[in-house]
């Protein structure tokens, strides 16, 4: 890992503790017992009403270790992620992306139900799942899909998260950052059941926090079944919708670009509606 990664995991790691001590497994079952059944991410975000669709999900993310707070206005209890989420609808998105870590990225656990009381599209949990546990919390907590980093998992972890998840009926968008991750990973996407998996390529370089869409591009023929590939992270037209789609790619993951300005619904249907220059 990294060194920022790193930082993270092992706070992750503390703050999985101070969880578990505060609730019991079984109260954390019952919680999920008592939530409904999760929206169908997977069927959400494969679905191509047109040849040239893209399947957009939205993200809702306040700050980042390398950005900081992304702008002044999400400070304090003045950001307001269902909002952000109701217009990420109404432009179009197929799904949103909801990050809920709360030290490196100002998301909180209670960001999910708020979205969800407001769209009728599924929310994907966003923060750094390391632990069994963090699956029936995010189930508990209204989650329909997970995100999982491989960079931050053994493949013995990878493979328990994935059985878990499932039986939970969580979609799973597992994500790599370079080429020896996502072969590693390769033989388990889909696993243990093919329309429960999304296979995510982040093209953010966790070394120099550089970004270059072209990632995708060099890494998509080790892909075996691109209709399930998300690319994640530089997406910013309508252009760069078409390049991928060109590539076989039809599912992205657009956060900080539309985070950044100031109606991040208007860009979005900019980015789905503009003419690729």
């Amino acid at each position: 890992m990294t060194p920022v990664l790193r930082e993270i995991v092992d706070h992750k790691r503390e703050e999985i503790a101070r969880a578990k001590a505060a609730i019991s497994m079984a109260e954390l079952e019952a919680l999920v017992a008592q939530e409904d059944p999760p929206r169908n991410f997977f069927a959400a975000v494969t679905r191509h009403p047109a040849p040239d669709h893209t399947a957009v999900i939205a993200e809702v993310k306040r700050r980042s270790p390398s950005a900081g707070l992304i702008r002044p206005e999400y400070d304090g209890n003045a950001f307001r992620p269902e909002a952000i989420a109701r217009t990420y609808h109404e432009a179009g998105a197929s799904a949103i992306s909801c990050l809920t870590d709360e030290r490196f990225f100002g998301g909180h656990l209670s960001f999910i139900h708020r979205i969800k009381d407001a769209v009728p599209i599924p929310v994907l949990r966003k923060d750094f799942l390391i632990d069994p546990w963090q699956l029936w919390e995010s189930r508990a907590a209204g989650a329909d899909a997970v995100l999982l980093i491989a960079e931050c998992l053994t493949e013995g972890e990878l493979i328990d998260m994935l059985i878990l998840a499932q039986q939970l009926l969580l979609t799973v968008l597992l994500e790599v950052h370079e080429m020896d991750n996502l072969l590693k990973v390769r033989p388990h996407v889909g696993f243990p059941h093919p329309s429960y998996a999304l296979l995510g390529i982040n093209n953010r370089d966790l070394s120099s926090m550089q970004v270059d869409l072209n990632h995708t591009l060099r890494l998509v023929d080790l892909v075996d079944d691109r209709s399930i590939l998300v690319s994640e992270s530089g997406i910013r037209s309508a252009r760069d919708l078409a390049k991928l789609r060109e590539a076989g790619v039809r599912i992205v993951l657009v956060g900080e670009h539309l985070m950044r300005q100031a109606d991040p619904g208007a860009a979005l249907r900019e980015m789905l509606n503009g003419k690729p220059a």
